[in-house]
């Protein structure tokens, strides 16, 4: 645990275990992920290229010919197999951030109107990285398991005692490189998120980090 803890603080909402079910990690879990899908939704109405991971999805399916959505299930069962070796478990949080990311992400395209100035576009584009990285970063905060790409991000971290901007930067540049190779559409939205998002969770991680140390 100690390891995790170098990598994720420790905080008030922090569980005991990975699938107790408890009010204020609970109630933690519930908003950054939503935060979290509406994050992603702002993304994808931007219209300004998709996150590496889906570029990697679009890149495969087109190579083996079947949907973008099966591409991505596959996607994250092997990344979840890579869980293994770095000694990883699955939680609360790993379910919750299936469904929770998912419904909001669809409420969020279907609620808000799509942008059509560039400006807007960017400003959808830039407030959805920003929520995507803030609020990843409480949800893992919370030590109740994560997504399959969080989780392979927080092990690599953990097994090469690296910060979690560099590591994530490496996996995010990595997986758009192998995506676009396969022939995934890249944007300006990708390549800022590539280069930004690891470094968004690591301030977030910083930040509260900082803020709990102030309170001892």
């Amino acid at each position: 645990m100690k390891n995790q803890f170098n990598v994720l603080p420790h905080t008030p909402w922090t569980a005991k275990k990975h699938w107790s079910i408890e009010y204020h990690s609970l109630v933690m879990l519930i908003i950054s992920l939503t935060i979290l899908g509406m994050g992603e939704g702002l993304l994808l109405l931007a219209n300004l290229g998709s996150a590496p991971w889906t570029v990697l999805s679009q890149g495969v399916a087109l190579q083996a010919g079947f949907n973008v959505g099966w591409a991505s299930l596959i996607i994250s069962a092997i990344v979840m197999l890579m869980w293994f070796p770095l000694k990883l478990r699955a939680g609360l949080g790993t379910v919750l951030n299936t469904l929770l990311v998912a419904l909001s992400l669809g409420i969020t395209v279907d609620f808000i109107s799509v942008p059509h100035s560039m400006l807007l576009r960017f400003t959808y584009a830039l407030l959805g990285i920003l929520l995507f990285g803030v609020a990843s970063a409480f949800y893992l905060t919370c030590h109740q398991g994560a997504g399959p790409r969080d989780g392979l991000m927080v092990g690599l971290c953990q097994r090469w005692h690296c910060k979690v901007g560099i590591v994530r930067t490496l996996i995010e540049i990595t997986v758009c490189a192998i995506g676009f190779c396969l022939g995934g559409t890249v944007g300006i939205g990708t390549l800022l998120f590539a280069f930004s998002i690891g470094w968004i969770v690591q301030l977030t991680l910083n930040t509260i980090g900082y803020c709990l140390r102030l309170k001892k």
